[in-house]
């Protein structure tokens, strides 16, 4: 079983880098540009990111997945945070 304080650095590390690949593969939305403008940065992904991996960690914890499925709900629920993200218009 991991320490909470690990978790945590891992549900950080895991929503950073699904906001960076994310911004690097599907492009910048029409949200980012429009509060980042030409200088946005890949801040807003990665804090997006975190927001879905806390989200997707938390629900398979109340689906009662424990272990590394809840990890992979951490990646599921960034990806689907992110993706929500890009599609606000």
């Amino acid at each position: 079983m991991l320490s909470p304080a690990a978790v945590f650095v891992i549900l950080l590390i895991i929503g950073i880098a699904a906001g960076i690949l994310f911004d690097r593969f599907a492009g910048p939305g029409w949200l980012s540009r429009q509060i980042g403008g030409k200088n946005r940065l890949l801040v807003t992904s990665s804090l997006i990111g975190i927001a879905g991996s806390f989200v997707g960690y938390h629900l398979a914890g109340l689906l009662t997945i424990t272990g590394y499925g809840a990890l992979i709900g951490a990646i599921i629920g960034a990806l689907v945070v992110l993706y929500g993200w890009r599609m606000v218009k």
